[in-house]
């Protein structure tokens, strides 16, 4: 059985999140306190947070970035904020996908299910070591290297944490250099059609990755936005 943890200090919201995920067939518990958070995740295998930005103790943002850090496992959001600028700070530090309140408790399932499913698919082949032999073993960006066999990033010879979508839009670009992709295909390719969000979630992912691969993120010369088109790998 899969396992949520919900991160939330709102019993009423709380509980009714973990009703309807648990008659769909996941565990779950419940964490009020920020700073319990991420000592609950270091101490218990869960597959998927959903985490409140506003807890008492600790805010969602900071346990966003450090589950990011230490955890390699999808986080939802929950927000009250819907200000375009609270959601591109959550994707930022590293969650996968957000939703506001008042929400549909149907909707919520529904898209836990889809990042639980994406994650299976992403993680399987990294994990059981069955990717595709005919996948090169490195490939060479300027001075990045991508080794798609072992998740692996290296700048200048030092590793890159790259979150699974992250890599996942890094592989893909870099497997199919100097051709451009509008946000919408790069969406389908890496995302796929039974996420539930839409392609702006796109542009948010390539800034995290200029952020860690460019020399200057302000000036990217890997990852290069062809305006009006959509962005290209140079290679």
């Amino acid at each position: 059985m899969e396992q949520i943890l919900i991160a939330e200090d709102d019993e009423k919201i709380a509980q009714l999140e973990k009703d309807y995920l648990e008659s769909s067939g996941y565990g779950v518990a419940i964490i009020k306190e920020g700073k319990k958070v991420i000592p609950e995740l270091m101490k218990h295998d869960y597959n998927l947070v959903l985490l409140d930005i506003m807890l008492p103790g600790c805010s969602g943002y900071d346990i966003c970035r450090t589950i990011r850090e230490e955890i390699d496992i999808p986080i939802l959001m929950v927000t009250a904020r819907a200000e375009a600028v609270d959601v591109i700070r959550g994707l930022g530090l590293g969650a996968d996908d957000y939703i506001t309140k008042p929400f549909d408790p149907s909707q919520l399932v529904a898209r836990v299910r889809s990042h639980l499913k994406r994650y299976e698919r992403l993680t399987a082949g990294r994990d059981s070591g069955k990717r595709q032999t005919s996948e090169p073993e490195r490939i060479v960006v300027d001075d990045v290297v991508i080794e798609p066999r072992t998740w692996k990033v290296w700048k200048n010879g030092n590793e890159l944490k790259l979150p699974n979508r992250e890599f996942e839009l890094l592989r893909f670009l870099a497997e199919n250099p100097n051709i451009v992709f509008s946000k919408e295909e790069l969406f389908e390719k890496i995302w796929g059609y039974d996420y539930i969000s839409d392609a702006a979630t796109v542009s948010v992912h390539i800034n995290r990755l200029r952020e860690k691969i460019e020399d200057d993120a302000r000036n990217p010369k890997i990852i290069e936005t062809v305006w009006g088109a959509g962005y290209r790998l140079n290679m």
